[in-house]
């Protein structure tokens, strides 16, 4: 059996992930690329529909060009919501941690009457704990709905 303390240790390892994970999600809907920084590794590597992007440089400017071009009513925010779900974490090593969970974009700048899903997505992740704090060294979303074609 582990020890006990080893075993406070990694769920609050496991928390902090989860909190990370959120941040993301919160900077980008906010457009607040300029602070990924606070959840990504310098040498990072993100991989999403808007592209693959590495770096920490290369990973705000991207996000922040996203942010622009999605923007279609000028509203000054995304439009959409990232929500995150079912985030499965394994520590992996002191150090390390490897991650997935559900990803649920809602659409905020379509019709009432329009369904509110941009895609649904699941987020695969590599963690590594830098200067004592966590952060996202690799993500790739894997859109499984719409079928990408």
């Amino acid at each position: 059996m582990t020890d006990i303390n080893q075993r406070i240790h990694q769920l609050l390892d496991r928390e902090e992930i989860r909190a990370l994970r959120l941040r993301y999600s919160q900077l980008l809907d906010g457009g607040q690329a300029q602070r990924m920084g606070e959840v990504f590794t310098e040498d990072a590597e993100v991989k999403v529909t808007v592209g693959s992007m590495k770096g920490l440089e290369a990973i705000k400017q991207g996000l922040a060009d996203a942010y622009q071009s999605f923007d279609s009513q000028g509203r000054q925010h995304f439009p959409f919501v990232h929500a995150v779900t079912n985030h499965e974490i394994t520590i992996t090593g002191e150090n390390q941690a490897q991650g997935r969970c559900y990803l649920l974009d809602f659409v905020t700048d379509r019709e009432a009457n329009q369904h509110p899903f941009l895609l649904l997505g699941r987020y695969e992740d590599q963690y590594v704990r830098v200067n004592g704090e966590w952060r996202i060294a690799y993500t790739e979303l894997d859109v499984v709905w719409p079928e990408q074609a």
